[in-house]
């Protein structure tokens, strides 16, 4: 018998699992403690009485501040503690959890696994023991403890107990559990690699570089939980966006934040950057890598500028029985002027118009004001300004001004400038005869694509704002009259020095009005509601998964939500098989993904497949191989018993299909099953049961324990990058199903 299995071992073995399960009672209690306090605190917060707005709005925050209390506690209820540290010398033990506690006398029941404390437990290692005589996880299931796995690092330690110096078995057993279709945290088995990277400086860009299977997205995922703590006062306010390649991913990874603690995270697609649109455009791969260049950007902004018009011959004006006219180097100028402001098109409009009808309220004067004894003009500067209100309220007079700079929103530009191919050729000159072609479609509903140049003219356009009013006019005809000063004033014929006190101020009109303030009524949302309906929300910091299929306009608009450059940037050249790959254009370098962003950035390649198995990676391998793409080559931590297998012929298709499928479930038992097709054999297979069925651009990004890839050669000639996707999904088992022998690479190894 074993020393493992003698009786004093059992008994050992029980007396710590009992000593363990006595210290999780009490950190669960204490939780409880921490969370009825919360609630009650709550509960006194809602109750107490307000005299004014300043006491309920304080009210309200204590309440908002009490309920998000109340979900963290909540959220890191499943594997509150789930390690442990023991040192060579008298130091106590140290408890590893998701997040931190004290007692009320100050003593440290858990240790914050981000904390500076908390590293500890991650670089340990037999080599490098830092004082740590063991390493032990802690595996549980609700509030009971299942299991314990001891790392022995000492070596005096493991010679007194007879163990082997250091384990793998907590990692191993995390890699070999089921999956259920939700990623799951790696907290309790972050490795020494992957904790550099999510501990690195907040500042600039990291690029988490990998092959399938190394980790890039549980690496950025915990380091949005880790900036989040590390830098709670700087990022509390602005909140972290994760940006994913599609909806199912999203799904897929929205549980790991919530059970570290941490909720002020937006989690989104390229797709759902602009707020109000649904993307759900049908668009070839060829449309959509034009729109997705960086060149777009100058498209967008001479589409705006083509709205700017300056009449090639003088418009007649008509009012008040009086000949006016829209003077073409008038209306240059005012254009000029506007666009020297830098604001964009439509916060720049109300210098254009009171430019316009300055010039007509000079006409104007002109014309009214003449002296019959062949004087100087009657109308002083007071005058004129008051004629330009009255012009500006002109409603066919503002039409027609409106008409040269009206009035846009990105929607509309758009709609207008795809739907005219006079109009495209005249914004995007830069583009070929071809691809101008390929943007021109009838109005209607939005792409993909699209969202970036949605958001794109939306900056160049600027916010639409109603005028406030006041005692009757609006703020802009105040304006009117202010500005109208200054630019008539050139046109005077006199010197008003002697009449100053008659000469209308901007000051003496607004005087006249009484301007109250607003008094709101502030609901308190969570940072991530706030910023999801608001375009212009800048984020504290932003984390992209499967960088390497935004185009150059996509990073654009990301690049606005953060103006201090803060990236986390996770991604693997060889997978990229976005429009652009599928145009032959596939990026080669980071510096081709970011287009002609202005970006410094700091690179960590991750080398360890920990989701792949050797056996599947092998065969993947072959295929990255012919894609010719520079990328490390990942080492896979272990091997899974199981063979890549191959079926040919179509035989009964679909009924096949599922048959096969029915026997992947019967070996996997708990875990997941997927099936990786073409979009084509996708919508056929969408009633098989027992399997997530999705095309290659669905299964981005995600994992099951069984994959079976559909009809290889028809995804491998839409690029071989899709296949090395497709066939990297599995954690356990891949099986291939092809009509005909197949002929992609590495097929001669299964």
């Amino acid at each position: 018998m074993s020393a493992a299995t003698t009786p004093a071992a059992a008994q050992a073995v029980a007396q710590t699992t009992r000593a363990e399960q006595a210290r999780l009672d009490d950190l669960y209690a204490h939780l409880d403690r921490l969370r009825d306090e919360a609630a009650a605190r709550l509960g006194e917060s809602r109750l107490r009485h307000v005299e004014n707005e300043q006491e309920r709005s304080q009210r309200d925050a204590e309440a908002h501040l009490h309920r998000r209390r109340i979900a963290q506690l909540d959220a890191v209820e499943e594997g509150l503690c789930f390690g442990r540290l023991d040192y060579t010398d008298d130091e106590a033990p140290m408890y590893l959890g998701r997040i931190g506690m004290h007692a009320e006398g100050g003593e440290q029941l858990l240790v914050d696994w981000r904390s500076e404390a908390g590293r500890r437990f991650y670089l340990a290692t037999a080599a490098s023991p830092a004082g740590v005589r063991r390493r032990r996880h802690l595996h549980t299931k609700g509030r009971h403890l299942r299991s314990i796995n001891d790392e022995v690092l000492d070596l005096d330690a493991a010679a007194e107990t007879g163990s082997t110096i250091g384990s793998e078995g907590a990692l191993m057993a995390a890699l070999d559990a089921a999956r259920t279709g939700a990623m799951k945290d790696i907290v309790a088995t972050i490795q020494a690699e992957q904790d550099r990277i999510i501990r690195a400086p907040l500042e600039g860009v990291m690029i988490v570089d990998g092959a399938p299977g190394t980790g890039k997205t549980a690496v950025a995922l915990h380091r949005a939980a880790y900036l989040l703590y590390e830098h709670r006062e700087r990022l509390k306010r602005r909140g972290v966006l994760i940006i994913g390649p599609g909806k199912q991913f999203l799904r897929y990874i929205s549980e790991v934040l919530p059970g570290l603690a941490e909720t002020d995270v937006l989690l989104r697609t390229p797709a759902q950057l602009f707020p109000g649109v649904v993307a759900d455009r049908p668009e070839t791969e060829a449309v959509a890598a034009v729109k997705g260049r960086a060149v777009m950007a100058g498209v967008i902004a001479s589409a705006v500028a083509d709205r700017q018009v300056v009449p090639r011959e003088p418009v007649l004006v008509d009012y008040e029985g009086h000949e006016l006219y829209l003077r073409p180097e008038k209306i240059t100028a005012a254009r000029d002027a506007a666009r020297e402001t830098g604001l964009a098109h439509n916060e720049a409009r109300e210098t254009f118009h009171k430019r316009v009808i300055a010039d007509l309220a000079t006409q104007y004067a002109d014309v009214i004001g003449e002296d019959p004894l062949g004087g100087e003009n009657l109308l002083g500067l007071d005058d004129r300004a008051k004629l330009a209100v009255e012009i500006a309220a002109d409603p066919v007079i503002r039409g027609q001004i409106e008409a040269l700079w009206p009035e846009l929103n990105a929607k509309a530009l758009l709609e207008d400038l795809f739907a005219s191919p006079e109009r495209i050729a005249s914004a995007a000159a830069v583009l070929g005869k071809a691809e101008r072609a390929l943007l021109v479609r009838r109005p209607g509903g939005w792409s993909e694509a699209d969202v970036a140049l949605l958001d794109e003219a939306a900056e160049h356009l600027g916010e639409i704002e109603a005028p406030r009013r006041a005692g009757g006019l609006t703020a802009e005809q105040i304006a009117y009259a202010q500005d109208v000063l200054t630019i008539a004033e050139g046109s005077a014929s006199f010197d008003f020095e002697d009449e100053e006190s008659e000469i209308l101020q901007a000051t003496d009109v607004i005087d006249e009005f009484w301007l109250g303030e607003r008094q709101v009524d502030e609901v308190f949302v969570s940072v991530a509601e706030r910023a999801a309906a608001d375009r212009r929300w800048i984020f504290g910091h932003v984390i992209v998964d499967e960088a390497q299929e935004l185009s150059p306009m996509e990073w654009r608009a990301l690049l606005r939500r953060c103006v201090t450059r803060s990236f986390t940037v996770a991604g693997d050249l060889a997978q990229a098989a976005g429009p652009a790959a599928q145009v032959g254009e596939a990026p080669r370098s980071w510096a081709e993904v970011f287009g002609d962003a202005d970006l410094s950035w700091r690179a960590e390649q991750l080398t360890v497949s920990y989701r792949t198995p050797a056996e599947i990676m092998e065969v993947a391998t072959r295929v990255l191989d012919a894609i010719g793409v520079e990328a490390a080559r990942p080492r896979p931590v272990r091997e899974s018993g199981h063979r890549p297998w191959l079926e040919i012929g179509d035989g009964d298709g679909d009924a096949r299909i599922a048959e096969l499928v029915a026997a992947e479930r019967r070996i996997v038992g708990e875990g997941s099953v997927a099936v990786v097709t073409t979009p084509e054999r996708a919508a056929g297979l969408a009633g098989v049961d027992g399997a997530s069925v999705l095309t290659v651009k669905q299964a981005k990004g995600l994992e099951f324990d069984s994959v079976i890839v559909v009809d290889p050669d028809a995804i491998a000639a839409t690029g071989l990058r899709n296949l090395y996707v497709a066939l990297t999904r599995a954690t356990k088992r891949l099986g291939v199903v092809a009509p005909d022998k197949p002929g992609f690479p590495g097929a001669e190894l299964l």
